[in-house]
C-alpha cells in the first residue's frame, strides 16, 4: 500500500524507513538539505531497530493521495504541514504522531474530512545529518482515537514496529507529557537526558517539574495512561512523597534509556538552529496550569531558559540553572 509521512526527520524518518523495508511504497515530504540528501541518496535508518537505505519519494508536499498518511511534524509546524497536503489526505486515515496536548483538536479542525488518529513515539530517534536517522532507544507508538481507523492504522504500523492501541488517549498525551519533561535541561544545558538525571541538582529540578505536570493532570480530572513503566498509581505517588524520594522517578526514566546518550528532541531542535517545541511541553503545563489555578513555577523557568538559549544559542551550566530556578521569586 502507499504511506506517506509528512515532515520524516527523526521520528518520521524512522517510522517512513521501517515501513519502505516491509515493502511499502512510502511518499515523504521533507525540506532544505534533508530532503537533497533523501532525493539523492535515500534516508538512511541505523540503530535499535536495524540499518537499513529506504529510497521513498521524496518532494516538499505529497503530489499523490496515499492510503495512509502519517504526520510526524514536530508541534508547531504540525497545522502548515496538515493544511499544506489537505487535498491529498481527503478520506483516508490520518495518524498525527505529535508531543503536547492540541494534535488531535489541530488535526480534526484542519483536515475535518479525514480520519483523525493520535499517535505518540515512545521510541528515541536521532537526526544524525541530512538523509539519517538513528534510533537510540526502541519502544512503543501509541494510538488513539475513533475504533476503526484506530485498527487500521495499528494494523499498517504494528507490521513493522511496536504498536499500542489505547482508548484513554488523553491519558497517554498526559503521561507522555510526563515523560516529555526529560527534554527541557538538557536544552538548557547541551547534556544528554542520562547526563541531566546523573546531577543531583538538576535531577532535583526535573522532579520538581513533572510533580507540577502532574498536579495539573490531576486538577483536569486526567486519569494518567500507563506508559514505559508510568501509571496513574506511580505519578500519584509522586505527588505525595517527599521530593527527595520522588527523585527515584526520573532515576527509573534513566535506566530505561539505557547507555546511549539520548539528547531529546528539544535539543536537537537547538542543535539544528530550529524552534523548539517547549511551548507544547512544559508550555502546556503552564497554560493549563493557568487556566486551573495550578501554579507551575518551575515549568515557567524551564520555558523561559529554552527560549533563552533559543535566542542566544548559549548553554547554561547546571549551576547557573539552578541559581534561575531557586531564585525565591521561583520557589518562594
Amino acid at each position: 500500500m502507499r504511506v506517506a509521512v509528512i515532515g520524516a526527520g527523526a521520528v518520521g524518518g524512522t517510522i517512513a524507513a521501517l515501513l519502505d523495508k516491509a515493502g511499502h511504497s512510502v511518499d515523504v515530504t521533507a525540506r532544505g538539505e534533508h530532503l537533497a540528501a533523501i532525493v539523492v541518496d535515500g534516508l538512511r535508518l541505523s540503530g535499535a531497530w536495524g540499518d537499513h537505505t529506504a529510497h521513498p519519494h521524496a518532494s516538499l508536499v505529497l503530489t499523490r493521495s496515499p492510503d495512509l498518511a502519517i504526520v510526524t511534524a514536530k508541534a508547531q509546524d504540525a497545522e502548515a504541514a496538515l493544511r499544506a497536503n489537505a487535498a491529498m489526505i481527503v478520506g483516508i486515515p490520518v495518524v498525527v504522531v505529535q508531543n503536547g496536548l492540541r494534535s488531535m483538536t489541530v488535526a480534526k479542525r484542519v483536515a475535518p474530512r479525514s480520519d483523525i488518529v493520535g499517535g505518540l513515539a515512545l521510541f528515541a530517534a536521532s537526526f544524525l545529518s541530512p538523509g539519517q536517522v538513528k534510533v537510540t532507544t526502541a519502544g512503543s507508538t501509541y494510538l488513539g482515537g475513533d475504533l476503526l481507523p484506530t485498527l487500521y492504522a495499528s494494523r499498517v504500523l504494528g507490521a513493522v514496529m511496536p504498536v499500542t492501541s489505547t482508548g484513554n488517549f488523553e491519558g497517554a498525551q498526559w503521561t507522555k507529557l510526563i515523560v516529555n519533561q526529560i527534554n527541557a535541561l538538557p536544552a538548557i544545558t547541551g547534556l544528554s537526558a542520562q547526563e541531566v538525571i546523573g546531577d543531583r541538582g538538576l535531577r532535583r529540578v526535573m522532579t520538581e517539574s513533572m510533580r507540577e505536570a502532574v498536579l495539573v493532570g490531576t486538577a483536569k480530572g486526567v486519569e494518567f495512561e500507563k506508559i514505559q513503566g508510568l501509571s496513574n498509581r506511580l505519578l500519584q505517588l509522586l505527588v505525595r512523597l517527599p521530593p527527595a524520594l520522588g527523585q527515584a522517578l526520573p532515576l527509573l526514566m534513566g535506566a530505561r534509556m539505557g547507555k546511549t546518550p539520548n539528547p531529546g528532541s528539544t535539543l536537537q531542535s537547538i542543535r539544528r538552529h530550529q524552534p523548539t517545541e517547549i511551548d507544547y511541553l512544559n508550555g502546556a503545563v503552564v497554560e493549563v496550569g493557568v487556566e486551573l489555578g495550578v501554579p507551575t513555577p518551575v515549568n515557567r523557568v524551564l520555558v523561559e531558559l529554552v527560549h533563552e538559549v533559543e535566542r542566544t544559542g548559549e548553554f547554561m551550566a547546571p549551576e547557573v540553572v539552578l541559581e534561575r530556578i531557586d531564585r525565591p521569586t521561583v520557589i518562594g
